[in-house]
This record gives structure tokens, C-alpha cells and sequence, in this order.
């Protein structure tokens, strides 16, 4: 054996950065994810935490005041803080998710706006693509962007947009030319301050209550010109650009949820007897265990090759992106459903978080695309 191969394993900063996170997180975050959760409030103590240690959005380049890490890292921050609560991870994630459109194919001018009142925590950013009748449909979105002298004016309604009022910027698809399909579609970076922007009411969810999710409004929305992405038409191209960049981040996600779950179950099985012998000695509750660390380990792996191929702008991330975030949240509704059943009675109770992960985990399986539409991705590329 060689104890210098280093193929195939993370580096010692990222190692050294998941122990960061994940005393971080079970010190600061772990210990309000329950009443986060039940009172369906905004995790501030998470957002202060993330903030003051640089997590909150650390794939920001340096140039433009963030961390300047990659995408590997961000995926390591998500899952550690998706451990303890699922919530607070979108913190992170949806930060990545807005801001990727904009490092994918946006001015450096139009970058410097936007990424250092972020990247110092004074703003947040979300994103907005789908719509009512446009979710896994999105080119039929409706949302219209007008020219108007030197601006742009913006009419319509975005929906399902994850912690919508609480942040800053917005990243939206909107139809500037009708008459070209999904080549007529733009990308374009909103402030909450902008003239003919609003927020709508909290949505009422199964799970991942600590993050808010509303609508948002345009009603003759005013926005300079300077804050369109990239060039008029291309904004489709940079949504599904960004969703080969951002969907392994649901993953990892869903990872650090079912991880969080099995942790749990472990613990208990340990330590809670039946029939004069503690729940770890029974052979068929042992190959429960057995199968749900497989599954994490394996969904985990994906994860991480199918972010760092993204990372090293390999062509053609459909597959990969696709599998990592189908595989690891299908896992993590697998997961968490075992650990409830392994926790019995006591895991249907609000006094042990494997319900709340249970709930948390099947958000997972839907949003930046749902797992039939991942499979569609999956099959396409195979077939073509």
C-alpha cells in the first residue's frame, strides 16, 4: 500500500473544512432546528453562524470579496448543515443557486453589483424560474420582460421561490421575445427595492418550515438594463446551465439529511433494549442499518464526482448532475423512513428529529426539477 495515493479522496482542506462546518452546525444550528421548525420561523442563529464563519455563500469569488472555494466545498457546507437542520441549509444552497446564473454568464460589471453585498452577508439571493402553469414546464413561463428607453419592465408571477422576503436579489427568467420559444427567454437580476416588486404569503409546507417560500409579483417592475445576464435570449441556456451546476447541491442536501437520520438511529438502537437485548443485537434490525449507510455512502460519492466535474467544466453534466441529486434524495426519503421505523413509536414524536428529517427529506425529491424529470435527463442523454 501506498499512504501517499491520493486519488480518489478529498483533500485535507476540504476535510478540514466538514470539521469546521459540522462543529459549526451541531453548536450553533443543532440546537434550535426543533423550534425552528415548529414555529415555522426563519433560522436567524443558523444565518448569523454562516455569515460570521464565511458559509453563507462561500463559492463567491475572492475578486468580488467572497471565499472564492468550489463547488465541491459548497456541496461539503450543504450537507454538513443539512444534518442538523434542513432548513438552514438553504442558506447556503439557495445563496448558490441564485448566484450561479450570474457567475455563469453575467458582466463583471453586473457581478460587482451584486456579489459583495452577499458575499459580506448583508444580502441573500434567490432564484426565480418556475411559475403556476410553468414548474417542470419552465420555457412555458409567462413572466414578460419589456424594454423600455435604457430599462427593462417586468410583468408577472413567480412561484415556489425558497427564501423569498428574506432575500435581497432575485435571479429571474422572463420572456423577452414571444415569438422564439425558449430562445426568447432572458435572465435578469431583481432588487427588492425595485419599483413593482412584492413578496407574497408564506406557503404552507410538510417540511423544511424554517425556510420561507412565496410567490413574487412584478407589476410593472422597473429595473436598469445593466441587470440583464448575459446576452437577450440566452437566459433558458443559463437556467439549464445552472441547474447541471446547482442540482448536485440537492443532493448533497438530501445526503446530509439522511445522514443526520441514520446518526440518530444508530444512537438508539445502541442504547434502547427489547426483550433483554439492546435493538443493535437483532440481526435483521443490523442489515437495516447496513442498507441505509450503503445507500448514504453511495448517494454521497455520487454527489461529490458529479460536483467536481461541474467544478472542472466538464461538457455534457446532464447525466452526472441528474443521478446525484436522484439517487441521494430518493436515499434520503429511504433513509429517514427507516429511521422512523427503527426509532418505532418514539420516531413518530416530535421528540426525536427523525420525523422532521422524514418531512424535510421528500422536498428533496421534487424541487430544481423532480426525480421523473431527472430521469427524463438521465434518458435523454443516453439516448441521443
Amino acid at each position: 500500500m501506498n499512504p501517499d495515493f491520493d486519488s480518489y479522496r478529498l483533500s485535507d482542506e476540504h476535510e478540514a473544512l466538514r470539521d469546521a462546518v459540522r462543529t459549526l452546525a451541531e453548536k450553533e444550528i443543532a440546537p434550535h432546528a426543533a423550534e425552528v421548525d415548529e414555529q415555522g420561523r426563519y433560522p436567524v442563529e443558523a444565518q448569523e453562524a454562516l455569515t460570521k464563519a464565511g458559509f453563507h455563500a462561500i463559492t463567491i469569488p475572492e475578486q468580488f470579496g467572497g471565499e472564492g472555494a468550489d463547488e465541491l466545498a459548497g456541496c461539503i457546507v450543504i450537507e454538513e448543515v443539512a444534518r442538523v437542520c434542513a432548513s438552514s441549509s438553504l442558506i447556503p444552497g439557495v445563496n448558490g443557486l441564485g448566484l450561479t446564473p450570474i457567475l455563469l454568464s453575467a458582466s463583471d460589471e453586473l457581478k460587482q453589483q451584486v456579489f459583495p453585498s452577499i458575499a459580506s452577508g448583508e444580502a441573500m439571493i434567490s432564484y426565480a424560474l418556475s411559475e403556476r402553469e410553468a414548474g417542470s414546464d419552465a420555457a412555458a413561463m409567462k413572466t414578460r420582460a419589456v424594454r423600455d428607453g435604457d430599462d427593462w419592465v417586468l410583468n408577472g408571477t413567480k412561484c415556489w421561490i425558497t427564501n423569498a422576503g428574506v432575500s435581497t436579489w432575485y435571479t429571474v427568467m422572463a420572456v423577452t421575445d414571444p415569438e422564439k420559444g425558449a430562445n426568447g427567454i432572458s435572465a435578469f437580476v431583481v432588487h427588492r427595492d425595485d419599483p413593482g416588486f412584492e413578496v407574497g404569503p408564506k406557503e404552507r409546507k410538510l417540511g423544511i418550515n424554517g425556510s420561507p417560500t412565496r410567490e413574487i409579483y412584478f407589476q410593472n417592475c422597473r429595473i436598469p438594463g445593466d441587470r440583464i445576464i448575459g446576452a437577450e435570449g440566452t437566459g433558458f441556456k443559463t437556467a439549464l446551465k445552472t441547474l447541471d451546476h446547482t442540482r448536485p447541491t440537492i443532493g448533497a442536501q438530501a445526503v446530509g439529511i439522511a445522514q443526520g437520520a441514520l446518526d440518530v438511529a444508530i444512537s438508539y438502537v445502541k442504547e434502547r433494549k427489547q426483550f433483554g437485548k439492546h435493538l443493535a443485537e437483532f440481526q435483521g434490525l443490523q442489515f437495516m442499518i447496513a442498507d441505509m449507510a450503503m445507500k448514504v455512502e453511495s448517494a454521497r460519492q455520487l454527489v461529490y464526482v458529479a460536483t467536481s466535474r461541474a467544478e472542472r467544466g466538464e461538457p455534457n453534466l446532464g447525466f452526472i448532475s441528474s443521478a446525484a441529486k436522484c439517487l441521494a434524495s430518493d436515499v434520503a426519503m429511504s433513509v429517514t423512513t427507516d429511521a422512523v421505523q427503527l426509532l418505532g413509536g418514539a420516531g413518530y414524536t416530535r421528540d426525536f428529529p427523525v420525523e422532521r428529517m422524514m418531512r424535510d427529506a421528500k422536498i428533496t425529491q421534487i424541487y430544481e426539477g423532480t426525480n421523473q424529470v431527472q430521469r427524463m435527463v438521465m434518458a435523454r442523454s443516453l439516448l441521443r
